[in-house]
């Protein structure tokens, strides 16, 4: 396995470069300008983490990719902070000239995107019952590699946050990735997204489990200066469900 990762800046809100020979396609500005809502407050769209094994085939993670699985159609959390968000971007050109509601929260089921070199083939997804050993997960062993990704960041007018990132950590016998998708909105609700991936080496498959947690604020036992720790709260939340998938090693 190969790994990359890159912690950039901040996009710009808008693309400067308009001449002939402008690639819109490679461009990060152009790419989110063309998504049908405004991009949350910081995007940090070049950056990335991608696990890559030596056949060509492997996943990657983006802001891009998991910003067009937000619904850009329906606003489904009627609550004060809704308007408020509203109010305050209005002057963004991204926001005012959006006429359909959307998922303001920048809520997203995102877990990774498959890719694949040409001629390779890509992971086999498959369902599974197979679940994580978290305990083997604790065991601790040296790490070869650790980083922590920020894709995306959203203070919902300071009626909370909505934030993206993602964390990997390489060790000798094998790598943990976690994907975690956190909003929280003042006076309503918590809700966590959570992603594992889990390879063990010299398996044929990587274990991606994929994790919904939420309550209403009111339900939680926290003590309001902890609402910002997002790991801390993550750990009170209720499952709603989880979703097992085997990422199987194409045949060869």
């Amino acid at each position: 396995w190969s790994v990359a990762s890159s912690n950039g800046p901040i996009l710009k809100s808008s693309c400067s470069e308009n001449g002939p020979d402008h690639d819109k396609g490679s461009c990060p500005e152009c790419c989110f300008a063309a998504l049908k809502l405004p991009p949350p407050e910081m995007v940090f769209g070049r950056s990335f983490l991608l696990l890559e094994h030596t056949d060509g085939f492997g996943i990657e993670f983006n802001a891009l990719d998991a910003l067009k699985l937000v619904d850009d159609e329906h606003d489904l959390m009627k609550v004060p902070g809704a308007s408020e968000w509203q109010a305050e971007r209005k002057d963004v050109q991204e926001v005012s000239k959006m006429s359909q509601p959307f998922d303001w929260t920048y809520t997203t089921a995102y877990r990774g995107s498959l890719m694949s070199r040409p001629g390779a083939k890509p992971f086999q997804v498959v369902p599974t019952d197979q679940r994580l050993d978290v305990e083997l997960l604790r065991v601790r062993e040296k790490i070869l590699f650790y980083d922590e990704v920020v894709l995306f960041e959203d203070e919902l007018a300071d009626n909370g946050t909505a934030h993206l990132s993602v964390k990997i950590r390489y060790m000798p016998s094998g790598f943990f990735v976690l994907l975690r998708f956190f909003l929280r909105v003042d006076r309503s609700i918590v809700r966590v997204h959570d992603t594992r991936l889990h390879y063990m080496t010299g398996e044929r498959y990587v274990l991606r489990e994929f994790c919904v947690k939420e309550n209403k604020i009111d339900e939680l036992d926290v003590p309001q200066h902890m609402l910002t720790d997002r790991d801390h709260v993550a750990e009170k939340l209720t499952v709603r469900s989880v979703t097992c998938e085997r990422l199987e090693f194409p045949s060869t």
